[in-house]
């Protein structure tokens, strides 16, 4: 039995008619348990307008220009390596790849980015920030991992 993700979450989906089922349950004509099942049932209805918001999504993000949606993924690395910074104790060992990451598209990409200078700015004060707790990390017996530039 295969099933289908949708934001709403995931759903059955049953074999076409002329192939045998893969779960014998259903061969016998019984109706799986509860427990055994998926996800919620879904409507025809529901299933449309899931798929008709779909579709206004992929509008929405067609209609945004690429370099933003990039630089905003970029400032969703530099978040999740500030939560990491910020955690107590800061957490270097998962803050790195983040910011190694971030420093990817920065650097590689440049200008090509929207809001690049911003960008640069961000991921030097992230960089920054890594190597002085990491060497307060250092002084005090923890991890001294360093960013590479």
């Amino acid at each position: 039995m295969s099933s289908l993700w949708t934001p709403g979450g995931e759903h059955r989906v049953p074999p076409p008619s002329d192939e045998p089922s893969a779960d014998p349950r259903d061969e016998a004509g019984a109706e799986p348990r509860e427990e055994d099942r998926d996800g919620p049932d879904i409507d025809p209805a529901t299933a449309e307008e899931m798929t008709r918001q779909l579709a206004e999504a992929q509008r929405r993000i067609l209609a945004e220009p690429v370099e933003n949606l990039v630089a905003n993924h970029a400032m969703g690395l530099y978040e999740l390596a500030v939560i990491h910074l910020s955690a107590e104790p800061p957490n270097l060992t998962q803050a790195r790849l983040p910011i190694d990451a971030m420093g990817l598209l920065v650097d590689q990409l440049g200008d090509r980015l929207a809001e690049h200078a911003t960008l640069a700015s961000a991921l030097q004060q992230l960089r920054l920030t890594y190597v002085q707790l990491s060497k307060g990390a250092s002084d005090t017996g923890g991890t001294g991992d360093q960013v590479s530039d």
